[in-house]
């Protein structure tokens, strides 16, 4: 029985470098950080050209244009933001499945909740990010229906995005779901560039409050430049 055993030929396979890493915590966390990192330099830029709506329908659907024409003649029309949407994509996907496995191991880890509580501002935190990007994961998928397809913007017309951003934020509720994701944005993007830049070996003892300052900033500029659009939408100053 020993020989036959002996004979049998290895159950588990070596893993791979990458697998291994992505296997780890601190592979997850890294990846959560880049793909983090990349996603919020699209929105950065997202929320710039958004603010071409203050300069009139021509700038902004000139614009919006352009963003179609990037890469031509050598990519085909609107093939960069087919490209960039797939690589988004995947670094969403990354992004929340690393974010969620980590919570999954943190349970596993810690299956007795402790008997003292913890610092309220510390849940406060992880309650926000959990939420807050469960919040932003649906958000995404709505945006992509109102603005992209069209399919719940009830004045939607193709090729002219200053009409259909008009249109959408003169219905009140629409804004409320705006201007709630855009808090949700800004408190996760708060919390997690500190962390970011922890876990990328960025953030020092000395650095700890220059990075808080640039992620707090980070925040109030891109959560208040969005909401910059529907509420000059809705109190009638762009039109």
């Amino acid at each position: 029985m020993v020989n036959d055993l002996a004979d049998r030929p290895a159950v588990r396979r070596r893993r791979s470098g990458a697998r291994q890493f992505w296997d780890s915590t601190i592979g997850k966390k890294s990846v959560m950080a880049v793909s983090g990192a990349l996603l919020l330099a699209f929105v950065f830029a997202h929320m710039v050209g958004n603010l071409k709506t203050f300069l009139g329908a021509d700038d902004l659907n000139h614009y919006a244009h352009w963003l179609r024409t990037i890469g031509e003649p050598v990519l085909h029309y609107s093939w960069f933001l087919w490209i960039q949407r797939v690589g988004l994509l995947i670094a969403l996907v990354l992004h929340v499945t690393a974010a969620v496995q980590l919570v999954k191991r943190d349970r596993a880890a810690r299956p007795v909740r402790y008997v003292h509580r913890r610092p309220v501002r510390a849940t406060f935190a992880v309650r926000t990010m959990r939420w807050g990007g469960a919040t932003l994961a649906v958000f995404v998928v709505w945006h992509i229906l109102d603005f992209t397809v069209g399919k719940v913007n009830q004045d939607f017309v193709p090729g002219d995005p200053y009409h259909n951003l008009v249109a959408d934020f003169q219905v009140w509720w629409v804004n409320v779901i705006y201007l709630v994701a855009l808090a949700m944005l800004g408190l996760h993007i708060h919390h997690g560039f500190a962390s970011a830049a922890r876990t990328l070996g960025v953030a020092s003892v000395r650095r700890e409050r220059a990075i808080k300052l640039v992620g707090s900033s980070m925040a109030v500029a891109v959560a208040g430049g969005y909401a910059l659009v529907p509420v000059a939408i809705m109190t009638g100053l762009v039109r």
